[in-house]
């Protein structure tokens, strides 16, 4: 597929199959089904062993990447109230302060990565209470063996940034286990089946001005997106946003989240990128909702404002999120947001990622990049080896 933003890309099923051959999409598509697998594997593996010494006194979970993204919707998952810390490792070393009182979560689906096995064969020397979950017959699940850590195996359905759900899951099971996450089954079917809802909404046959992944994603082409989350959860959804933009439409991104974007990054309304998005005059900034505009006309690579909204946000923030929204329309700054949809902090992470996903694809669909491969990292990798 040749590079270039070619908005037509998107107009037809088979066009896009054809430019998506890692099956992307369909690993995408598969998040309900993680859910559901992973909740019987975990099962199948005692993840509730978890909890017989007691409750830790924090969790640590170690991953990079698309596996790492699991510790953070653990922590949005435990929620504000967790009794316990909840911290994510992306990195080779573990903090000095954990020790056999904690529990270490070591997540990879390759199970092979350097850092993520780095982090949990110092923790099993620290004595630290273990939980492994990544692919089976790996270096992860060995270390499991020897360390007699609790493993959960995970099947991959293609990428690890794809298979999010088969590596939370286990996870969110565990705090369950441990009383510090309120998951019941009935939470997870219910957010399987809002996945499989998005799933449907965003399917390839649907017509771009009726599928609001589609729709999103012929929005920010060609723009500099500075995706803002408004709460903590929807922190966790915008930077997974931004991460999924790197990797699936090989795409820049800016993340923030709210209060604290409006302390930096809002300044960035008065500059350089600011007033060149949908509409282009910041005196006349135009509609950025209105689907059916002329974007013949509209200038490349202005500044747009992606405000991931949860339905639960603190009344200020709820100000400062409406207030954002107008002073980038002011200035010329398109704006698209993107709200949570369900009760439970599951449901709404899980629609906002979901969202988030389908978005990065079709992007990279209509800017010509091949959803799948990652080819910087595999170089990367390969030179430092």
């Amino acid at each position: 597929m040749s590079g270039g933003l070619d908005r037509g890309r998107l107009d037809g099923a088979a066009a896009i199959e054809a430019a998506d051959p890692g099956g992307m999409l369909r690993q995408v598509a598969s998040s309900a089904a993680q859910i559901r697998e992973a909740r019987r594997l975990a099962a199948e593996a005692g993840v509730e062993r978890v909890a017989e010494e007691g409750r830790p006194r924090a969790i640590v979970v170690t991953g990079m990447g698309g596996s790492g993204i699991s510790g953070d919707v653990l922590t949005a998952a435990c929620g504000l109230g967790c009794p316990v810390p909840v911290v994510t490792v992306r990195g080779y070393r573990l903090p000095g302060w954990v020790g056999a009182a904690d529990l270490v979560m070591a997540v990879s689906c390759s199970g092979s990565t350097e850092e993520t096995l780095a982090v949990a064969a110092e923790a099993a020397r620290r004595g630290c209470r273990l939980l492994f979950v990544g692919g089976d017959d790996s270096p992860l699940s060995d270390l499991a063996a020897r360390t007699r850590g609790l493993f959960v195996p995970v099947r991959s359905v293609g990428q690890p940034r794809s298979t999010l759900w088969g590596l939370s899951v286990p996870l969110l099971l565990a705090a369950r286990a441990l009383g510090l996450a309120d998951v019941p089954d009935a939470v997870l079917e219910s957010t399987a089946e809002r996945l499989e809802d998005v799933a449907h909404r965003c399917r390839p046959a649907s017509e771009p001005f009726v599928n609001p992944a589609k729709r999103v994603a012929l929005d920010i082409a060609g723009d500099v997106p500075l995706v803002w989350g408004s709460s903590t959860l929807a922190g966790t959804a915008a930077y997974r946003f931004v991460c999924q933009l790197n990797e699936n439409a090989k795409y820049p991104g800016v993340y923030g989240e709210m209060p604290e974007a409006n302390h930096n990054q809002v300044v960035a309304f008065d500059g350089y990128f600011a007033g060149k998005g949908a509409g282009g005059d910041p005196a006349d900034p135009g509609d950025p909702d209105d689907f059916f505009r002329d974007r013949a006309d509209d200038p490349e690579h202005g500044l747009h404002l992606v405000v991931m909204r949860d339905t639960d946000e603190h009344p200020q923030v709820r100000k400062r999120r409406e207030v954002s929204v107008e002073l980038a329309r002011a200035r010329g700054v398109a704006v698209t947001e993107i709200v949570a949809e369900g009760e439970h902090p599951l449901e709404r992470i899980a629609t906002l990622i979901a969202m988030a996903d389908y978005v990065t694809v079709y992007l990279a669909i209509t800017m010509g990049a091949d959803p799948t491969p990652v080819s910087a990292i595999q170089e990367l990798k390969a030179r430092i080896a």
